[in-house]
């Protein structure tokens, strides 16, 4: 069997969440964490991350770019995602905070109609802080 890498770009959406599920799986793993992925979204999460000590999990909702929701509010949520090699972990309320307070998102018909935003990329506002967050 010959194999070859494929396309991220020619991937639906679907495989696209697969393959980043994959992708920060790997990446998480060198970090002592085992994930498991969820068939339907668990309190908001996609995949729980498992730590290496047994007693610490993490509640993760994996994204394409970075992306905050008010349903994930107070519900112990991280977000991941991947802004182009980099991947990025957060505390979805901790960060939330942040960039309702140095964005201009709060004042977005996103945010104040459908209590969602997303980032195309990271903007220059929430680069330092986002920086903490970055794994792999």
């Amino acid at each position: 069997m010959k194999f070859e890498k494929i396309s991220y770009d020619g991937l639906n959406a679907r495989q696209k969440e697969n393959y980043n599920f994959q992708k920060v799986s790997a990446v998480l793993a060198d970090y002592g964490y085992t994930t498991l992925r969820l068939s339907d979204d668990w309190q908001g999460a996609d995949f729980i991350a498992q730590d290496k000590d047994g007693t610490t999990f993490l509640k993760v909702q994996l994204k394409g770019r970075l992306t905050f929701a008010e349903k994930y509010r107070g519900k112990e949520i991280f977000v991941c995602f991947r802004d182009k090699a980099d991947w990025y972990l957060f505390d979805h309320d901790s960060l939330l905070g942040v960039a309702l307070e140095k964005t201009n998102i709060k004042n977005t018909e996103s945010w104040t109609v459908g209590r969602e935003y997303s980032f195309p990329t990271i903007p220059k506002e929430l680069i330092d802080e986002i920086l903490k967050y970055k794994i792999g």
